[in-house]
């Protein structure tokens, strides 16, 4: 049975449909081409046809026009669009161009970094030039950071270590920051809120150290859908930033459902258990063969549903191997065996708290099962988006639990399916985070008297430190002279 048949068995299924309150369905999308670039090096041209691409979706040959004409953008468009080659491809020219150049790369969690090292290192191995590509976070080994420092071509790192291990220690990365060319700023989405305010200003820290070694880097930012991209780019970077948003790449029918387990107790408003219809959903589905990805709400019941779908699996006849969990917590060995056995096959079912959610490569699955509303628009679009990727039919169910919130989402499709993705809002100028990254950058780089960290009070701020004996005003020169190191006492997330 593949997937269409599937489909077409749950929809002929009663006691299944009696407990759907929707049932969308999104048509297929034809794909929108463009021509490879006239300057493109004809090294990074065999390179892409090696990896079966003989031209660019839209989107991507948008984005290489706009970053090699200079100019700051920010790309939306869904899961398995074809993100990373718009921006790999005008960071690898540029890179072939001008050998000395260096790229940083910063994701929003570790899993996303070394999935982004192993595509640029598959490219790098065709181009058979040496462009070295490094991971920079805390699990890197203290002999591996010193060759980053002296010769990474591309950086990629997360946050919270360019906070805390790269910009106070400037002094050992001159290579890199003398030579920078491009920052690509991957999942923007991820950075609102207090997130989003503490990465504004150590973006305002990394462009000051920027400035003071001479070079004036480009912005590359890549976000999932939401509503105000270009707002929350700009936000970031205070600077103008493109926006590239009409998607090229091809999409399959995606059959989208609304499930809300039946009541158990009416007048308290209980219904069956998400766990449990979630267990009854994969039953129908594991014989299929269809590979699935099951979201849960939190570590406890990624556990509680693995360990649940091994057994469901033992009594079809199915190695329970077949079934993982994933989230934070295990080994960075053991997450990159699942995403390896997810893209080859070897595992039919992962059960991942939204640790999946962003753009790891996990290959083609066939269905995603949210047990619990995500949270968010947004991210229910995200966890959807991990099914169907690239051009097969898909499917993604919705099971609500009894929360309120999760009631009303099923109960009202509408509200989800025409409202818009939320807006992403942060403040760089709240006091407390702005005063913990002004320390850090007085610890990173005296300031000059006039100079503007943030617009208006920056000055004011620098005397008011003055005064409480945390930095020492000479010659119109403000030097950190606390024994602490400020970075470690601030957390970003």
């Amino acid at each position: 049975m593949n997937i269409e048949q599937l489909i077409d068995y749950l929809s002929r299924e009663q006691d299944f449909q009696k407990n759907l309150t929707k049932w969308m369905v999104f048509p297929p999308t034809e794909a929108r081409y463009a021509e490879f670039p006239p300057d493109l090096d004809e090294r990074l041209l065999q390179a892409l046809k090696a990896k079966k691409i003989d031209r660019l979706y839209s989107h991507q040959r948008e984005a290489y026009d706009l970053i090699r004409g200079g100019r700051n953008l920010v790309l939306v468009t869904p899961t398995a669009s074809g993100k990373t080659l718009s921006y790999n491809l005008p960071v690898f020219q540029h890179l072939l161009e001008h050998p000395e150049a260096r790229a940083l790369y910063l994701f929003p969690t570790k899993a996303l970094s070394q999935d982004q090292v192993r595509e640029a290192q598959e490219l790098v191995k065709l181009l058979n030039v040496d462009i070295k590509t490094y991971t920079f976070d805390g699990d890197t080994p203290a002999d591996v950071r010193r060759t980053i420092r002296a010769a990474g071509h591309i950086v990629v790192t997360n946050p919270d270590m360019l906070h805390q291990g790269i910009l106070p220690h400037h002094t050992l990365w001159i290579k890199l920051f003398e030579n920078l060319k491009f920052i690509v700023l991957d999942e923007i989405h991820a950075y609102r809120g207090v997130f989003g305010s503490h990465l504004a200003n150590v973006l305002r820290r990394l462009k000051r150290l920027c400035r003071f070694y001479g070079s004036e880097p480009q912005f590359i930012c890549s976000s999932a859908t939401i509503a105000n991209p270009r707002e929350l780019a700009e936000n970031l970077l205070e600077q103008e930033v493109e926006l590239i948003d009409r998607n090229g790449a091809p999409r399959g029918e995606k059959h989208f459902l609304f499930y809300n387990p039946p009541v158990v107790n009416r007048e308290l408003g209980v219904r069956r258990s998400v766990v449990g219809e979630v267990r009854n959903i994969v039953r129908k589905i594991m014989p299929t063969g269809a590979q699935i990805i099951v979201f849960a709400r939190s570590r406890l019941r990624v556990e509680i549903l693995v360990t649940y779908l091994r057994d469901v699996a033992k009594q079809l006849h199915i190695s329970p191997e077949k079934v993982r969990g994933y989230r934070g917590g295990y080994l960075p060995k053991e997450r990159r065996e699942i995403e390896r056995g997810l893209k080859n096959g070897t595992i039919q079912v992962v059960v991942s708290t939204n640790a999946l959610e962003l753009g790891i490569d996990i290959g083609q699955l066939d269905v995603s099962i949210m047990a619990g509303y995500p949270g968010s628009v947004a991210s229910t679009w995200q966890q959807s988006g991990r099914a169907g990727r690239r051009q097969k039919t898909s499917l993604t169910i919705l099971v609500a639990s009894s929360s309120p919130l999760d009631q009303y989402i099923v109960e009202h499709p509408a509200y989800f399916f025409e409202k818009n993705p939320e807006t992403a809002q942060l403040d760089r100028e709240n006091l407390p985070i702005l005063m913990s990254h002004l320390k850090c950058a007085a610890f990173e780089l005296p300031f000059e008297e006039g100079e503007v960290f943030t617009p208006d009070i920056t000055g004011q701020l620098l005397d008011f430190l003055v005064e409480e004996r945390i930095l020492r005003k000479t010659e119109g020169k403000y030097f950190w002279m606390r024994e602490i190191y400020p970075a470690d006492e601030v957390s970003l997330r």
